[in-house]
């Protein structure tokens, strides 16, 4: 026996009567009061998607939102205000989405908060984290440059997307997403059906049980998600294709905590980054501007090779054998090369590649 809250009663009751929380009536807002760009976003992408036909999308709003199940008589549920309302948090606190950048667990450096209709938080919040909060590191496959992203865009999609839409928006908590260097964090309210209390069940085929199926609806119908559970597949589809490792849930009594791993080619150039970024320290912390405009070449070269010996540095700087061993010798010097001997032929070694 335990005392129920007042929200678990309001969806014990709703329940018992076959009706879901999204799909509570908000008595006050009409289909004038919500945001025409929204509505537009969802035509579009339901279009795209082949979930509606032109035919169906090219009706007056509220024969859409009807024939979306999205009224109750007379009145918006709460689907439709969260979906396209242009500030949802008015009538549902906590339907948005927080975003913070993270180098340590106390440590936090920026954040944002994205805020408006569910249907345009997607897409806002992946741009974001991808330019803002993700760092693109270069690789390159031959000649063709690429840029590496620590987590797979689709896969982020898809675990954002669920997010939204089982989400438990009487808690009053925003979706939270921490991103660090080298692993992102997604937060949200909620809890999972019994049968789906590990991260190995959730990635074996199962039922679809959305939290707000009306939402779920607007969602499934615009294309977001899928209506058969295929969502964790195509996370996995995902991450196989990037060598990425599945993410991990962590289902808490209060809600779902799901950490995102680079893959390894991708922390080994984060490591790599790190190297060149100490070597750059190193350089302007110890050089003159002049002794850096003599070694340029050189400094340049050892950016991408390893180790270098006097005939390559005679090529790269047009000076004679003595000078470029006076380069190299400072470059020792400051930390940066290492070498194992004095002669003309003596091989210099960058240190952190050792």
């Amino acid at each position: 026996m335990r005392i129920m809250t007042g929200a678990e009663l309001e969806k014990a009751l709703l329940k018992s009567h076959g009706r879901s929380w999204d799909g509570v009536a908000i008595p006050r807002v009409s289909v004038d009061d919500l945001k025409q760009s929204a509505i537009d976003l969802f035509k579009e992408k339901a279009v795209e998607s082949d979930r509606l036909t032109t035919e169906d999308v090219n009706v007056e709003n509220r024969v859409l939102l009807e024939n979306l199940h999205l009224y109750d008589n007379d009145d918006l549920v709460r689907a439709t205000v969260m979906a396209f309302y242009k500030d949802p948090d008015k009538w549902v606190f906590g339907s948005h989405i927080k975003i913070g950048y993270f180098v340590t667990d106390s440590d936090l450096r920026y954040m944002d908060e994205i805020h408006g209709p569910l249907i345009e938080q997607v897409d806002r919040t992946i741009d974001l984290v991808y330019t803002k909060y993700m760092k693109a590191l270069i690789d390159y496959e031959g000649i063709q440059r690429i840029e590496k992203y620590m987590f797979p865009r689709e896969a982020f999609r898809e675990i954002l997307t669920n997010a939204i839409v089982h989400k438990d928006y009487s808690s009053n908590n925003p979706i939270q997403i921490s991103v660090y260097e080298d692993k992102i964090y997604i937060y949200n309210s909620g809890t999972m059906p019994p049968e789906l209390s590990t991260t190995e069940k959730l990635f074996e085929k199962h039922s679809s049980k959305p939290h707000n199926p009306k939402l779920a609806t607007v969602f499934f119908k615009s294309g977001m998600i899928e209506a058969w559970g295929r969502g964790f597949e195509k996370i996995r589809e995902a991450c196989e294709k990037h060598n990425t490792e599945l993410p991990e849930y962590n289902i808490m009594s209060d809600g779902v905590m799901v950490l995102c791993k680079p893959n390894a080619k991708y922390m080994e150039l984060l490591r790599d980054n790190g190297v060149i970024r100490e070597n750059e320290r190193i350089v302007n912390e110890h050089l003159t501007e002049r002794e850096k405009s003599n070694m340029a070449n050189i400094i340049e070269y050892l950016r991408d090779n390893n180790s270098i010996d006097n005939k390559v540095g005679r090529e790269l700087t047009k000076k004679s054998s003595a000078t470029v061993r006076r380069y190299l010798t400072k470059l020792c010097e400051i930390g940066l090369l290492e070498s194992s001997g004095t002669t003309i032929d003596t091989i210099y070694t960058k240190v952190s590649e050792q």
